[in-house]
This record gives C-alpha cells, structure tokens and sequence, in this order.
C-alpha cells in the first residue's frame, strides 16, 4: 500500500515538474520571440534612420508605462480586460505606413498572429486578443483626413473615428455628410470593412456602398490601391470585413448630400396593448416608409427610481427625418398620430415630460437642427446643451459596463405575441435592450453581391439584442450570457432562415468559430453563412489569392479556400 502510495507520489511530482519545465520553456519561448521581434523592428526602423527613441513612441512593450493604459482605451468591451488573452506581446501604434510593414513582416518572421484595431468596438474582442502569441497594431494615431468638397469625396486613414469624420464635414460644409454609424467612438477602418449602417442607411445605403476607393497593405508588406489590389480585393474588403485580408490604410469614400435643416424625434411608450399596436403598423409599413425617413424602436428596461419598485418596459419611437419639421410632421399626423408631435414640440427643440407614478418620464422630444446635430442626438447626447467637440473628444470605456450581443434579420412582421415573450424575459434582467433598424429604401435596390454584405432586399428591418452588466466575475457574465442565448433562442421562430443571418459588425462567437480540425473551409460556413449567404464562397477565393499561407487570422477570419481554376 505504501509502495502505491510512493509511486503515485512518484508518477505525480514528475507530471508537475514536467508541467513546469514546459510552462518554463513557454516563458522562455515568448521572451525570446519578443526580444527576436524587438531586435527586427529596430533593424528596419533603423533602415529609415530611426533612432531607439523614436522606436519606443510606437511600440509598447509590456513593461512600458503606457501599454497598460492603450489596452484599457482599446477595449470598448471590458470583459476581457486583464485577461492573458487580451495581453499582446507588444502593442504597436504607427504613426506611419512602414511601421506598419515592419510589423507585418516581423511578426510573420516570428509566426506572431497579428491583431488590428480601429475603434475598439468589436462585441468578442477579436479585434484585440488572442489564445496564442500575438502583436496588436492599434492604428487610433491614423488620422489624416483629406476633404474634397469639388468632388464630394474625402481620403480618411481607417484611425479616424465617425464623430471625428463627422466634425470635419461639418467644418467644411452643411450639406455634407457620410453615411457611417450612429456612434461617434466607432473606427472608420472596422465599421466601413463590415458594412456600416447608420441613419443615412435608407437614403444613401452602407457605409461600405459609399467607398470608391483604398489603400491596404497585404501580407508581404505592399500597398495597393484599387487598380493595384483589382476589384476581386476591393470587393471583398467592402463587408467583408477587411482584417482577414491585410491592413485597411485609408478609404476613398464618396459624400453624400443632406439638406441644411433636420429633424430628430424620440417618443417613448410603456409596454402595453397600445405601444404593441404601434409597433405592429411600423412593422408593416416600414418598408414603404419615405427614404428621407429613418425610424426605429427600441425596448429597454430602465431601473426603477425607487429601489425594489415595479419595472416598466419602455418601448421608444426614434427618427431622423433629412427635412423640415413641417413636413415630417404631416407625414406622421397621418401615419402615427398617437406620437402627439406637434410642429412647436420641434421648432423650439423641446423636452415634454410628464409625472409618472414612480419617477419623471419624458414623453417626447423633437428638434430641427443642422445634420451635424443629429450626430450628438444619435449619441445620447442633448443637442441644445452639448458642444459639437464632443464628437471629437477621446472616451475611456466603462470598467463596469460589460455586455453581450447578438443581432437578426427580419423579412415579414413579427406577430405581437412575440413581444409578449420579450416583456417576460426583459423582467428578469437589469439591463436589456433591443434595437430594430428600418431597412428598405436604397437598400433594396443593391444586390445582394455587389459587396459582401447580402442583406438587402427583402429584410423589413435588423435586430441587435444587447445585455449589459456590472460584475464580470465568471458567474455574473454566464448568468447574462445565457439569458442572451435564451432570448435569442426565443426568437428563432419569427426572423429570417436559411441561413439565420446576422449583420459581422455585431460579432458573435456562439455563431461558430474556425477549427483546424477538419476542412477550414466547411468548419467557417457555419458562421460565415449567416454573415455573407452565398458571398461567403467567393469571399474564400479572394483570401486564398490574397492571403494564400492565412497569415491574417482570428476565430471568424475568412479562411483560403484553395481550388483548381
């Protein structure tokens, strides 16, 4: 007995020291791979005459003092934050073209994965961490913006955000404008490269339909522009989400013509029998909505002023409307006449509130402003009060704000017990929140294959589901992510199918994720599908030619598919 005792002992303290010895040499292995990639940054730099210090303005090492601080600003979803996962080697911040190339090509001479943020809005953080050894190339230093208002185009490094981009227009002009997202912190080089929609989307389509041309940096280091990258390439990273590709330098994109007055509105609605009816007519009629409208809804579940009081489900109308006041009004006198907007409530930008039996609610807000305006509404922010710098202004993200998404697509009307189903399950959480975007309009006049984004005509409107919560410790999070999984479960029966879609700029690792355990190609469909349809195949071919060796990869990279032509 004794003797067993001594040999499991025996066969245990081996089985430890050999797990120490290969933690040891994997400690070793990744300082020695860090140090290697040091020493080859600063050989190419010195090429360009750079000296040790310049090196260390754009690359972060984990001992720096900074790398602590450009990780947290990165992470606009701080659920990974002080995770090994979203610790990288070195973060590098280029202020310029060939640090990049030297990243790429350095990185590759190591087997280092690389990573490329924007903006840092990426729902799974795929965009700044990793399983395995990796580099992150944070390009928030790109910022250049070139404005042509003769042509109506402008040159912008994918660094620059949207409210910064927005700011600059304005500067220029008040009949200009972009169709990007909604929010002013987003990059332009991720949201363009997955599709981008925002309250332009009706009248003048996806950020991406809106890109003529650009400069990317492929995987040997050379930058091509459109003529250089051929329409295969400049197809693929319009929606099809440029990091699988290379490094999305700047976009060409086209402006768009806005009138100089528009007109923003919210009106709010509890969760009733008469909100539902509502919500059933926009359903319905959003399709046939004008293209100068953008309306959507949207279902949240505030906390109650009162601590243990009853929770009331808000269910809000928002729009911005590219005109006067004057006739969005008519339009919704007509058609929704139970918002109660009155040409005063705009003209004078006001606020109605009223008392609630628990605490203050605002009933209904309008305000006819410059475009520009609409950028700040779109935001949360107050129009009347809040200076257009805002836009501008750089924001850490909320250490306790962690959340989950997902999103769907939906092409005929959800019927009203659903939202039933939706009331019940939003009750049992704090913070839940459901976004439906109009579609229609131009978008269903673009084909489902000019760029890879397919969802165009036939989609009534999209879906983003969202949770939010305060404690990430690993109970917490799993709690709200599978309340996340249920809702969305829930609604499988009323959104589109074969395939369920879902929009890549909401990222969703429970889609599926890449596995090298069996054909690439066939593992990736089963997430790539739902983001592309049928431009998921061609989207493969583009990668094998451009990327053929996959050397820009993540868990819902597009992967090479490699065949006889």
């Amino acid at each position: 007995m004794q003797r067993k005792k001594r040999d499991k002992l025996r066969i245990v303290t081996i089985s430890s020291l050999i797990l120490a010895l290969i933690v040891s040499c994997f400690a070793r292995s990744n300082k020695a791979v860090h140090e290697d990639f040091l020493n080859c940054m600063s050989t190419k730099a010195s090429f360009l005459n750079r000296t040790s210090v310049q090196l260390q303005k754009y690359v972060h090492s984990q001992n720096s003092s900074d790398y602590k601080i450009l990780l947290r600003y990165g992470e606009k979803n701080p659920r990974w934050i002080n995770t090994s996962s979203a610790s990288p080697l070195v973060v590098i911040t280029p202020n310029d073209e060939f640090q990049i190339q030297h990243t790429i090509l350095c990185s590759q001479n190591f087997d280092l994965q690389v990573r490329i943020k924007s903006g840092g809005h990426d729902y799974e953080g795929l965009s700044y961490r990793c399983q395995t050894p990796f580099v992150l190339i944070d390009l928030y230093k790109m910022k250049r913006i070139k404005i042509d208002l003769k042509r109506e185009t402008a040159w912008i490094q994918t660094g620059v955000t949207l409210g910064q981009l927005y700011y600059e227009i304005a500067n220029k002009s008040n009949v200009h404008a972009f169709p990007g997202g909604l929010y002013p912190s987003v990059g332009s080089g991720g949201l363009i490269s997955g599709g981008g929609f925002g309250t332009l989307v009706r009248k003048y389509g996806l950020a991406a339909d809106n890109v003529i041309d650009a400069r990317v940096m492929d995987v040997n280091g050379r930058i091509l522009d459109r003529k250089t990258m051929g329409e295969d390439f400049f197809w693929a990273i319009r929606g099809g989400g440029g990091s699988s590709f290379g490094v999305i330098l700047e976009w060409k994109i086209k402006l768009v013509r806005v009138p100089e007055s528009v007109t923003a509105f919210t009106v709010w609605r509890k969760h009733s029998p008469k909100s539902i009816k509502l919500v059933q007519r926009w359903q319905k009629r959003v399709n046939k909505f004008p293209e100068d409208l953008f309306m959507r809804i949207y279902f949240q579940n505030p906390e109650p002023i009162i601590p243990g009081g009853k929770r009331i489900i808000q269910v809000s109308f928002q729009g911005l409307y590219l005109g006067t006041a004057d006739k969005l009004i008519e339009w919704l006198h007509h058609n929704f006449p139970e918002f109660e907007l009155n040409l005063e409530d705009c003209s004078k930008g006001r606020v109605v509130k009223k008392g609630c039996k628990q605490r203050p609610c605002i009933l209904k807000e309008c305000f006819e402003f410059p475009w520009i305006k609409s950028a700040l509404f779109f935001a949360g922010r107050d129009p009347t009060k809040e200076p257009l710098e805002y836009l501008v202004k750089p924001n850490l993200p909320a250490t306790n704000n962690f959340m989950k998404a997902k999103s769907d697509f939906v092409t005929t009307p959800i019927p009203a017990e659903a939202w039933t189903i939706v009331k019940k399950l939003f009750l049992e959480e704090d913070r839940p929140l459901i976004l439906l975007d109009a579609w229609g309009g131009k978008m269903n006049r673009i084909s489902e294959s000019e760029i890879p984004f397919p969802h165009r005509k036939g989609n009534l409107y999209k879906i983003e589901y969202m949770v939010f919560w305060n404690r990430n410790d690993e109970e917490e999070s799993k709690k709200h992510i599978e309340w996340m999984r249920r809702i969305y479960s829930e609604m499988e029966p009323f959104v589109s199918k074969s395939p369920r879609a879902s929009y890549l700029n909401y990222r969703d690792i429970d889609l599926g994720m890449n596995s090298q355990d069996y054909d690439y190609y066939i593992s990736s469909s089963s997430w790539g599908e739902k983001y592309f349809k049928d431009n998921f195949h061609r989207l493969a071919l583009v990668k094998a030619k451009v990327d053929p060796h996959n050397f820009f990869r993540f868990e819902q990279s597009i992967p090479p598919l490699h065949q006889e032509l």
